[in-house]
């Protein structure tokens, strides 16, 4: 299947494949944004949103595990958009909900998948087996991150975004994180 490599090459290895799976995500996004005026992290908190119902920003931000101020940017932007709208909860006005409007349940439901077609595609053509080894081994990679001290300090308590984004240098990604 594969050639031989030293072990110690693995590790860089792996760093190339997760900044080509970086690279390949941000471009991606800029295209969806181009196409559908919503960035891939916008799309995912609208289809949160539109599926689970009026939530709160913090529940929001455990269903996308992103961080909360992350979401709070998110949220700020599909408002301007009028793709959702937030509303004081009735019986404790301190609380805000977040429901999507219908112009952003059609959004939601009409724009195509944060991920790319071509590789949900091929994913969803893999048997299940091998379509589990790869999740699994990319949750561990993941696992060993955030375990293995590579988070900074000053975020290690906010959740990793799904989707990673390489800034264009104009405006900081709303992932939160930079690549």
């Amino acid at each position: 299947m594969t050639d031989f490599v030293e072990p110690q090459a693995y590790d860089l290895r792996i760093l190339r494949a997760l900044r080509r799976i970086t690279r390949s995500i941000a471009l991606h996004s800029r295209q969806l944004a181009a196409g559908s005026n919503i960035t891939a992290p916008q799309l995912i908190c609208l289809r949160a949103i539109v599926e689970k119902g009026p939530m709160t920003a913090t529940a929001i931000s455990r269903e996308i595990h992103v961080s909360a101020s992350t979401v709070v940017g998110i949220l700020d932007r599909l408002e301007d958009k009028e793709l959702i709208r937030r509303e004081r909860g009735r019986e404790d006005r301190r609380i805000v909900f977040v429901s999507a409007t219908q112009a952003g349940i059609t959004l939601a439901r009409e724009t195509p998948s944060p991920l790319q077609k071509k590789l949900a595609d091929a994913l969803n053509e893999l048997p299940e087996l091998e379509q589990a080894t790869i999740t699994l081994s990319l949750e561990r990679i993941v696992d060993l991150m955030e375990s293995g001290g590579v988070t900074p300090v000053e975020v290690s308590t906010e959740l990793a975004s799904p989707i990673l984004e390489v800034p264009d240098g104009r405006i900081p990604p709303e992932s939160g994180l930079v690549v």
